[in-house]
């Protein structure tokens, strides 16, 4: 009997469990749905800044601007976007993994999210700062961050600004991702970002043509408008890849824990099963017993 009341024991836990597990499921659905309407909220928004500044830099090509310079040194800061709470699978592993391979030897770091954060302590990194976002994220959030990296970039204590996140594909695919912030690629700026393409794969990219066949009447110049809206698009990407990194953390947990449920519920009838064996063969030894008993008082 003692080992029916193991068996039964073991099958309450496992139930307890599926309960949290649950629970934790609906709650990461919730949160997710919220992050990736978020992101879509913005994508009409991103097309038209692009466009924007497709135009701008082809008006104002001769005109430089620190946040276009391109530089010969290799100093990288890079933003490090992980989570701060685990149960999300192998989310932070692999964008760790993806770190580690993108990150030379003169690369510091800077964090949001406690996961990463501590691993990169652990393995002797060079941290410069930590930020905190709140959930839902708003984008005055991403400000103090795009502000920071900004102002590291243009007092020239580092060439090249990276951010790590994980880019959210769909609710079962999450792609670690290492994208330049800074300097702005002027050639580049006006295609397709993949962190801008959230949720839906038929996103167009932008059309540069139809950009710059656009007629544009800027005031007071082209390159005053460029040094306003270059640091709102730096700060936009920052809000971005934040949302897309929370849309992310959500959908592995939501996957992470109905993959846990559904284990629990095949232990528990494994269980179930094994208790029912256990049982018959304890009920098939007593009638055993009494029926030797009864033949032996014969």
């Amino acid at each position: 009997m003692a080992n029916l009341r193991d068996i039964r024991r073991r099958i309450k836990s496992v139930k307890n469990t599926a309960q949290i597990t649950r629970a934790m499921q609906l709650v990461a659905a919730a949160k997710m749905k919220k992050a990736q309407d978020q992101a879509l909220a913005g994508r009409a928004y991103a097309d038209q800044l692009n466009q924007v500044l497709v135009n701008l830099t082809a008006t104002s090509e001769d005109a430089a601007h620190p946040l276009l310079e391109k530089r010969e040194g290799t100093k990288t800061l890079m933003l490090v976007i992980s989570t701060d709470k685990g149960l999300c699978g192998g989310l932070n592993t692999n964008l760790m993994k993806k770190v580690i391979a993108e990150s030379g030897e003169n690369t510091d770091f800077i964090t949001v999210g406690r996961k990463l954060r501590m691993q990169l302590v652990t393995l002797g990194k060079e941290l410069k700062a930590d930020f905190e976002v709140k959930d839902p994220i708003p984008f005055s959030e991403a400000r103090p961050i795009a502000k920071y990296l900004t102002d590291v970039f243009l007092s020239g204590e580092y060439d090249v600004i990276q951010v790590a996140f994980n880019n959210f594909v769909s609710t079962m695919v999450q792609d670690p991702h290492v994208a330049q912030l800074l300097p702005i690629d002027a050639d580049t700026v006006g295609e397709k970002q993949d962190y801008e393409g959230v949720g839906n794969d038929e996103i167009g990219e932008t059309d540069k043509a139809a950009a710059l066949a656009k007629d544009y009447l800027f005031e007071p110049s082209a390159e005053g408008v460029l040094d306003t809206l270059l640091p709102l698009y730096v700060n936009y990407q920052i809000y971005q890849m934040l949302v897309e990194s929370r849309a992310s953390e959500h959908s592995a947990r939501m996957v992470s824990m109905k993959s846990a449920t559904d284990n629990a519920k095949k232990m528990i009838d494994e269980l179930t099963l094994q208790y029912n064996k256990a049982r018959q063969a304890a009920i098939t030894a007593e009638l055993l017993e009494i029926t030797t008993a009864m033949k032996a008082m014969e």
